[in-house]
């Protein structure tokens, strides 16, 4: 339970996608305009990870490492990726159509999130360390907690940055830096402080 715990916090903070390994930045600039947008991807985000993760794990350990077949781990991952994406795409169509209008091209474009594929993949070389490392993956539960974490850190990192975003319309920003401009310092100044987390123990 302590390495669940500890894998799910890290996941968070210290191995942030965003911050960290710098995946699903091109979603991550052009939907944190507002708050509410970015609230509705990180959580689409979220639950396609929570969702794909696992499977993929499953896939990995009980189907592809016992047939020695990892080199079609990649394809296996981006179908089971593709196919849950088109779920979560239809339900908010139905239930959510403001939010559909809002993300536009964005939402179907979470099968293609690099940040979705680098937790597969970075799920992949967990299962193979050993199991006192805080970062291995060692089972199922591990995986959920990691796909949590991971997604819950992603919905983080875009609702902080959409609402300072929003505040940073009401100042008095430098013409050059209006824009993408303020907003990648404004991102390299949160990767900086989430560094603080690196050295985070449970």
């Amino acid at each position: 339970m302590e390495h669940m715990l500890s894998l799910f916090v890290r996941s968070i903070f210290a191995d942030n996608m965003i911050f960290a390994t710098f995946l699903g930045m091109c979603s991550y600039l052009a939907v944190s305009k507002n708050v509410k947008t970015s609230l509705g991807l990180g959580v689409a985000v979220t639950f396609v990870l929570l969702i794909t993760l696992p499977v993929n794990y499953l896939l990995q350990v009980h189907v592809l490492d016992p047939l020695d077949l990892g080199y079609l781990s990649f394809i296996l991952f981006i179908a089971v990726i593709a196919a849950i994406v088109q779920i979560v795409e239809m339900f908010v169509e139905k239930f959510s159509p403001s939010l559909y209008a809002s993300l536009g091209i964005f939402l179907p474009l979470i099968a293609v999130n690099c940040a979705i594929m680098g937790a597969s993949l970075f799920m992949q070389q967990r299962i193979l360390l050993d199991a006192a490392d805080p970062k291995a993956i060692t089972g199922i539960g591990d995986a959920v907690m990691y796909a949590l974490g991971s997604g819950l850190g992603w919905l983080l990192a875009i609702v902080a940055l959409a609402g300072i975003r929003e505040k940073m319309e009401y100042n008095d920003v430098p013409k050059p830096l209006q824009g993408l401009g303020i907003t990648f310092i404004v991102v390299g100044l949160m990767a900086m402080a989430f560094m603080c987390f690196s050295g985070l123990k449970i």
